[in-house]
Formats: structure tokens, sequence, C-alpha cells
């Protein structure tokens, strides 16, 4: 029998290159992240593969299972060692290579295979790795999956079976870009930035958007596991200032930028200004809800508050559900609703029909943006962003927090202002007129100026947002209001970035 994983081995080492090592802070809520060599080893990564095959058969799935890897120097090896533990749980393994997580998504539907596990560790910093999962298409692992796989894990408890197989899914891509592509080429001529911060999608993106008839300008897409400029991160600031200057030095009518595994994208505007995710999903929804009258979306708890307040999605009966931040709660709701697109302020977006399958994919998203501009050739990106009501708002901060703090620090804030909001207290000098408590806390103030915290599921951090209606001041006050409420707990570190 395969053995137990420890929770932690000494690198270079017999034990560490004869037992299993696997962190158990890896298993985020809805996927699992590890730093490669000091949190988990390759045979830790033999064990998860053991431990997913297993939990495959408890399911009553039919054991057959997609894999893929992004482009990272050591995701390849991580990936097979995967394999190796998915073919001793007697499971069949069709493997499309080099991809982007949404080709793994896709490969599901394409080859009608259950599951999937795609080996990525998305936007993070280069040493860490991870595997995204789902059994049941379009939809991903959220908590309980990831609570049984973990215990299957760390306790010993998977099963070695007969009738494992593997097989190779020769020049898997062509499939997945000619499904993109299959469609109209735009009518309008646009100058698009391809950004791909030397990740994976740049194998991809520039192809599929000069397919639809973009003029593309790529900008480091040529495939570097060192990410020598930036993090393909579409949130990062970096990233961002670099699509910025791109689109001002080349006239460009739109940056469209892909985090490390394809599944995001980021915008910046032909004046060179990034639009958050979440007012790109606002300007989406307008366009998508004019051609659907009554479409419904979900957002997650970090976005706008456009999408309950703006009146052109008021006049088209659209309807918006906020719910829990990461892509596996997003993916699940918007098709538990029968939504028509769901909306994830990092920049994961989600299409159902006509649109997409249900799962999240940047290109999806990008070739939205490109035919929203198309269906408006009188105006710019920056035109249809400025017709959005205004408002102040911060992008996602991330204030260090350890994974084995991180919650219990989030439920004491919820407490706090559960508190205020019955004690009648108030946030930024204002009455609390809403809180929602689906994913951390937001809480909302009589002007509509509202701040957020919760856990970063992916990373040893929280998340803060804060947004207003009425002035960056206000913003703000917000923010230093939510800020004075975490540093009552030692626990909490500095930010990666403030407004």
């Amino acid at each position: 029998m395969f053995p137990k994983p420890k929770p932690q081995l000494k690198p270079n080492t017999y034990a560490y290159e004869s037992e299993p090592m696997v962190k158990p802070t890896g298993f985020r809520e809805y996927d699992a992240r590890w730093l490669f060599g000091s949190e988990i080893n390759l045979m830790g990564v033999e064990a998860l593969g053991l431990g997913l095959g297993t939990l495959v058969h408890e399911l009553g799935v039919a054991p057959k299972i997609i894999t893929g890897h992004d482009f990272r120097s050591y995701s390849a090896s991580i990936k097979m060692a995967l394999i190796n533990g998915l073919m001793a749980a007697g499971c069949k393994v069709h493997d499309i290579g080099l991809a982007v997580t949404p080709m793994a998504y896709f490969a599901q539907f394409d080859l009608d295979i259950p599951c999937v596990a795609m080996v990525t560790a998305s936007h993070n910093d280069n040493g860490w790795t991870g595997v995204k999962m789902g059994a049941n298409r379009p939809l991903t692992f959220g908590p309980d999956e990831m609570t049984r796989l973990k215990d299957i894990v760390l306790n010993g408890r998977y099963k070695t079976r007969d009738g494992g197989a593997y097989a190779f899914i020769e020049n898997f891509p062509a499939r997945y870009i000619a499904d993109l592509t299959k469609r109209p080429k735009l009518k309008r001529k646009l100058k698009v930035v391809c950004a791909c911060g030397n990740g994976t999608a740049g194998a991809f993106a520039p192809q599929v958007l000069e397919a639809v008839g973009c003029e593309v300008l790529p900008l480091d897409c040529e495939l570097d596991h060192t990410f020598p400029r930036y993090n393909p991160n579409t949130e990062d600031m970096k990233m961002l200032h670099a699509m910025r200057d791109a689109v001002l030095a080349n006239k460009a009518d739109v940056a469209l930028g892909f985090d490390g595994d394809g599944d995001r994208c980021g915008v910046v505007d032909n004046e060179g200004e990034e639009i958050f995710a979440d007012k790109v999903g606002v300007m989406l929804a307008r366009d998508i809800s004019a051609q659907h009258k009554g479409a419904k979306f979900v957002a997650d708890v970090k976005s706008t508050g456009l999408f309950m307040t703006d009146p052109v999605l008021t006049e088209n009966a659209a309807k918006t559900d906020y719910w829990k931040t990461g892509h596996s709660y997003m993916k699940r709701r918007v098709n538990e609703i029968g939504a028509i697109a769901g909306f994830e302020k990092s920049g994961h977006f989600f299409f159902n029909k006509p649109m997409g399958r249900g799962y999240d994919d940047g290109l999806i998203f990008a070739l939205a943006v490109c035919d929203m501009l198309d269906r408006n050739p009188g105006k710019s990106m920056a035109d249809l962003k400025n017709a959005l009501p205004k408002t102040w708002s911060s992008p996602t901060m991330s204030p260090h927090c350890a994974d084995e703090q991180k919650y219990g620090v989030v439920d004491a804030v919820v407490k706090h202002f559960q508190a205020e909001q019955k004690n009648g207290g108030k946030v930024a000098g204002q009455a609390i007129r809403d809180l929602v408590t689906v994913n951390g806390v937001r809480v909302t103030v009589e002007d509509g100026t509202w701040g957020l915290v919760r856990a970063s599921s992916n990373k040893p951090e929280l998340a803060v947002v804060v947004e207003s209606p009425v002035s960056e001041a206000r913003m703000r006050e917000m923010f230093a209001a939510v800020d004075a409420v975490l540093r009552t707990h030692q626990e909490v570190g500095e930010y990666n970035q403030k407004i």
C-alpha cells in the first residue's frame, strides 16, 4: 500500500525521496495549492492522484479523467506524478499536454470525459503548484469534495485498483482553437494588444484573436517560465501598466491580458486606463441584456454595486445575484440558477449558452469584449466605460494572514460588524444599510459606500475591497474604517498594495 503522507519532510534527505509529503493547508476551498518542494514533494503529488482517483470511484463517476499542465519549469513532472497516482487508482487518463485551464474544461465536453485534473498554479508566483479538479462538468470541486479529498489523502484512505491506463491526445489545442473561432468574423477592425506575461496563454491567445479578425499586437507572448517582466496576473499593476503603455504607444482599441493559466482576462481601454473586471462585467451585462431581456447574472461579493443599481440593467430587466468569490462557487451558482453569465472581480468570467458551456475561459471573455465593441461601432472602450455611473473603487488589497489564522480573523470581523448593526453603530460615519455574509462580510452604509473583508482561498492572505458611489474621499473613509477593525488583530500583516 502507498504510504500515508507526512506534513513536513526535510528536502535532500532519504526520507524526502522515500515518503510522500503533503502540507494540509494546500487543500483549499475549491482547488489545491502548494509551494513545490517545501509543502509537497513528487511522492506527495502521487498520493494526491491516488486520493483523487479514489474519490472519483466514491462519487460513482466513470473513472476517466482529463489532465493537462501549465507552463512552469516543474509542471510537467508534477503532472506525471499525479498521473501515476490516478492510474494506480484505476483511472483512465487522457492527457492533453501543455494547456490553459479552460482547454482542459473544454476537453471534458469534446472528448466526453467526466473528470478533470489540471496542474496549474494559476496566477501565483513561481514556486507554487496546484490542481484544479472536477467530476461533474462544467463544475469544479467545492468545499465538500475538497474536504473529503483532504481526508482520503492525509489519512492514507486511498484504494489501488486495476484498470488504469494512459493516452496522450495529440494536437488537442487545435480542436480548442477551432471551437472558439467557428463563428463570424468581426465587422469592425480592432487593434488589440494581447498580453500574456510570458505565461501559457501566449501559445494560444494571439492566434484566436487573429482568427476572429483582430489586428493583434503581442505583448510578452513568448513562453518563458521565469516570468522575466512580471507575474502573469491580470490584477497585478505591473502587468496592467505594461498593457497601458502598449495601448498608448500603438493607439490600440483595447488591451486584453491573460493570467498564468488563461482562465482570467484583464482589460485596459484605448485611453490606457485599466478597467477593473467587475466594471467590465457591468458593461458586458448591459450588452448581453440588450439582446436577452430579463437575463440573469451572478456577481461575486467583491464586485461593484452597479450590478444592482445601474439604470440600463434595470431598464433591461436584468437580475443579478451576489455570490461567494471563487471560480468553483461562481460556476456552481451560474449553473444552479441558469444565469447567462457570471462575473468575478478577479477576472474569472463564466458564460452559459449561447456564449459558452458554463465554465470560466479568459478567451471567451476576450471575444465577448470584442463582440461588444463590434456592436458599438461608433464608440470606444473608454466611451462604454464612461457611460457607466461613476463609482470610486479599489483594487483587491491583500494583507498577509497565515492560512491557519485567516478564517478565524474573518469570523471575528463578521461578528464585529454584525454587533455594530445590531447596536445601531456607525461605519465610516454612517449607519449600516446592509450586511452580506455569504463570503466574509460586505458592509454597506446609507450612501451606498461599502467595504468587504474575506479570506483568500488561494494564498495566506485576506482580501479587502472598498467602493463608493459618492466620492473618492468616501471610499478612503470606508477603507480606513475597515482597516481599523483589521488592525485589532495582530495576525494581520502588511498589504501588497493600498489605495
